[in-house]
């Protein structure tokens, strides 16, 4: 199992950047945490990677699913956090993380199904900008 402490929003947007390399081309990254866990943050490392502006990635909580597009590929950014996993169920959220994109799903805890091959984390804060980030294994 992976960690890592990042301790700042820039050092956690790194982070997202140098995973992006694993989830290339239509890889997803799954990501647990609290609100302000760093989620966001962390997928706008990949946008970054994939050539996107990173302030475009901002949560999609109200849309659910954000598509950006860079030179380097397309990101799919899903915001589970207003679904139960019921709800999730009935979006046919197969087809969309089945896409040929990179995919980044925040609140994947909420996830009615499993997704494999994907890097799953989980963020915690650690006081002030810092996070704790562990890959979960299976």
């Amino acid at each position: 199992m992976r960690s890592w402490r990042t301790r700042s929003p820039q050092e956690t947007r790194q982070l997202g950047e140098t995973l992006l390399a694993e989830l290339l081309p239509a890889g997803a990254l799954l990501l647990l945490g609290d609100l302000a866990a760093g989620k966001t943050v962390l997928a706008q490392g990949v946008a970054a990677g994939l050539g996107i502006d990173p302030l475009e990635v901002q949560s999609p909580s109200y849309t659910l699913v954000r598509e950006h597009r860079g030179p380097r590929g397309r990101l799919l950014h899903l915001d589970l956090y207003r679904l139960e996993p019921a709800q999730a169920a009935a979006l046919g959220l197969e087809e969309i993380l089945a896409a040929d994109a990179v995919k980044v799903v925040e609140w994947a805890e909420r996830l009615p199904l499993a997704v494999p091959g994907a890097i799953t984390l989980r963020l915690v804060p650690a006081g002030g900008d810092e996070r704790e980030i562990q890959e979960l294994i299976g």
